[in-house]
């Protein structure tokens, strides 16, 4: 069965239900409405009994699930059977058990699989590989930055309401890295403004509270981006939180040691698609990283190492100097 979009759920759902659906990502908010929308769906059309599992803990009774399952057939009531993984870790009788569930899927049910945001060896696994083949799989994607302020106009738009696109942009400044936040500010110009209102940005500035989370991996996309100005927007909102940049620093490292590698995999002839396994070079970073190696030498490179070694002392008391003063001069040297 297909993988969906997991804006397509809702019109997937007027050809019916499906048997079983997968749901996983790192979206929270996008998982939690699409268990709503399949909650509801699953009423509508008379899968009036639900039956929720929570994994919990490695000791978990799959045996439970499997019996739930098989009961569903032997009862005229339909069924909504909700299966729930915290932690994305489902275990050898985990595994063992999604396996036989996938192949066996009761006839009178409709079976509903939530995990977060998988690793690469859990989709590869044979017991998603099964999920995925009798199942329909839907992704709960990172809404970033890059495609926020669109994801922010549609679901005002849905409101009723539109906006100027510097609206959108203050709105998506304020509110990234955090969607449940974004939704419930959307909800909150709803309640303040009628249908077919137009959001300006002096309503956005005295409306759209300044939620916005920050992340390493979001920095780390900025400056291999060679994108200045958002780095030091990324860095003012990771400051203000108090804490000292240890793991940034220690993010950034990491990454200038793969750049390294990159540069002299790069100049012996091979290609990024040949190392980028081995240098984990996997989601926007195979494209980020080679342009990054393209405009940083490897001499600047060897010095950011060097500069990462000395905002660590300085963390640490052994060496004076404001760590986040370094940490900033290092950053821009590296974005330019």
């Amino acid at each position: 069965m297909p993988q969906l979009d997991i804006n397509q759920l809702v019109g997937s759902l007027k050809s019916g239900l499906k048997p079983l659906y997968v749901l996983h990502g790192e979206e929270d908010l996008l998982r939690i409405e699409a268990v709503d929308t399949l909650r509801a769906a699953a009423k509508r059309l008379g899968y009036l009994n639900r039956e929720s599992y929570t994994v919990d803990s490695p000791s978990f009774d799959w045996g439970e699930v499997l019996a739930g399952a098989g009961s569903a057939g032997l009862f005229a009531d339909l069924k909504l059977l909700e299966i729930h993984v915290p932690n994305g870790k489902v275990g050898k009788n985990g595994g063992e058990a999604l396996l036989q569930l996938a192949e066996n899927l009761p006839p009178d049910a409709v079976v509903l699989i939530v995990l977060p945001k998988l690793e690469k060896a859990q989709i590869s696994s044979k017991w998603f590989g099964a999920l995925a083949k009798n199942g329909v799989v839907l992704e709960a994607k990172a809404v970033t930055g890059a495609v926020l302020p669109a994801w922010i106009g549609e679901r005002l738009q849905q409101q009723g309401l539109s906006a100027e696109p510097e609206a959108v942009a203050l709105f998506a400044e304020r509110v990234e890295g955090n969607l449940l936040a974004a939704k419930q500010e959307i909800d909150k110009l709803v309640l303040l403004h009628p249908k077919g209102h137009l959001i300006t940005v002096q309503d956005a500035e005295q409306a759209v509270a300044n939620v916005a989370r920050f992340d390493v991996f979001q920095l780390a996309a900025a400056w291999m981006g060679g994108d200045v100005r958002r780095v030091m927007r990324l860095l003012d909102g990771l400051e203000a939180e108090g804490d000292e940049p240890v793991l940034l620093v220690w993010a950034v490292a990491e990454d200038v040691r793969t750049l390294i590698r990159l540069s002299a995999a790069l100049k012996q002839g091979k290609s990024v698609q040949a190392v980028r396994n081995e240098l984990r070079l996997w989601g926007d970073k195979q494209t980020l990283a080679p342009k990054a190696v393209a405009r940083l030498s490897a001499m600047r490179l060897i010095e950011a190492l060097q500069e990462c070694a000395r905002i660590d002392r300085q963390i640490k008391g052994a060496e004076d100097g404001d760590a986040w003063a370094t940490f900033r001069q290092l950053m821009m040297k590296l974005a330019v």
